[in-house]
């Protein structure tokens, strides 16, 4: 069996290609500028081949730019996208923002997570990569590399890469009469959910091939821990509860007990985590599949529930990618530029707030300490 660096002493017969920002004229202004609305081609390829690396970084006057500029990569000649991702969340950004991440097939590197990089293996009959400045602000410098080997031809049993953007503030309200916020049963009984419905959906794919990985970026609104929700993955049509069913969150990112520290594995971790009481604010976490891909025949539908039994009301993104045979399921649409930008921050004042609201339903107390419930103390 091959070792994982073998590739590094097996001569092949691929030839080294390469696009770039380069400066044609020998100097160096080895950047482009993309005006805002427009559509820069990265690379365009009519032989067969397989990307290896791409790293790019970018300036611009606009802080959000790193989702408001989209990613897409066509396949063979496809009209849909195999690839279509704002930019900073497909290599492991969120909320466009910038701090460091490291994994094996992708990273953000130094200064602060502005270098995003990937080596994620794209194999192709034909390629097409597009970047889209949908900000209102040019793009003064985008640098970039896409380093691909050109192949007599396309290596055997090869899927297509794919990667997809979703987007989703969840509703709390589904399942709890009330439409309250009730994790671990702390406003009373927990409800049970013996299905998916409600879930956040991370992709729906059509076809036979297998998820590579999940970035998956929660901004939460209150301080409850965030990560009771199951993730499930219904594969090839079978019904709930699958052949494939989760117990939380963090076990599903390979973390336990509600952890709330950055970790990086070449594999798995967190690479952002929020400074404020308990989990209120914003997380990243991000699983690959290198070793034990989810694999599918003819269909997946994988989902992840939104606290436990749906009852968290956040503001989740997420990144899936995987391989398939083509031609692909169309993606859901992309959210526009206005539906893509974060959430308000919730901080100290938001809190206090929560709390005077919280002393009025007891009527005022001016001693009331925070633990008390009406009627009495201590939890319902």
């Amino acid at each position: 069996m091959a070792g994982p660096l073998d590739r590094l002493f097996t001569l092949g017969s691929g030839r080294t290609r390469r696009f770039s920002s380069y400066d044609r004229s020998g100097g160096n202004a080895d950047s482009i500028a993309i005006a805002a609305g427009d559509t820069a081609t990265l690379a365009e390829i009519d032989r067969p081949g397989i990307i290896r690396h791409i790293w790019i970084t970018v300036a611009c006057r606009d802080p959000m730019i790193r989702r408001n500029a989209v990613l897409r990569a066509y396949w063979d000649g496809e009209d849909h996208p195999s690839v279509e991702c704002p930019l900073g969340d497909f290599f492991g950004q969120g909320w466009g923002e910038h701090y460091p991440f490291a994994s094996l097939p992708l990273a953000a590197g130094p200064a602060g997570g502005r270098a995003l990089v990937s080596y994620l293996p794209m194999p192709f009959s034909r390629a097409r990569l597009t970047l889209v400045n949908e900000s209102e602000a040019r793009i003064d410098a985008f640098y970039y590399y896409v380093d691909y080997e050109e192949l007599a031809a396309e290596p055997a049993e090869a899927g297509r890469f794919h990667a997809h953007w979703r987007r989703e503030l969840t509703d709390a309200g589904e399942l709890d009469p009330g439409g309250r916020e009730n994790e671990w049963g702390v406003l009373g009984p927990a409800p049970q959910n013996a299905s998916d419905r409600g879930n956040f959906v991370f992709l729906e794919a059509e076809g036979r091939g297998h998820v590579a990985g999940v970035h998956y970026f929660v901004d939460n609104p209150g301080p409850m821990w965030y990560g009771e929700g199951d993730d499930m993955w219904l594969i090839d049509g079978e019904p709930w509860p699958g052949s494939a069913h989760g117990t939380g969150t963090e076990d599903f990112f390979n973390g336990a007990w509600s952890p709330n520290e950055l970790f990086a594995h070449p594999y798995f971790g967190y690479a952002r985590v929020p400074e404020s009481v308990g989990w209120l604010g914003r997380t990243h976490c991000y699983r690959f599949f290198i070793e034990d891909p989810i694999r599918f025949q003819t269909a997946v539908r994988g989902s992840i529930e939104h606290g436990h039994a749906n009852c968290l009301t956040l503001d989740i993104c997420a990144v899936t990618y995987w391989y398939q045979t083509e031609p692909h399921r169309p993606f859901p649409a992309l959210p526009p530029r206005e539906a893509r930008q974060n959430m308000p921050v919730l901080g100290a004042r938001e809190v206090h707030r929560w709390r005077d609201a919280w002393r009025r339903t007891l009527g005022g107390g001016s001693r009331l300490w925070g633990h008390e419930v009406e009627g009495g103390q201590g939890r319902p």
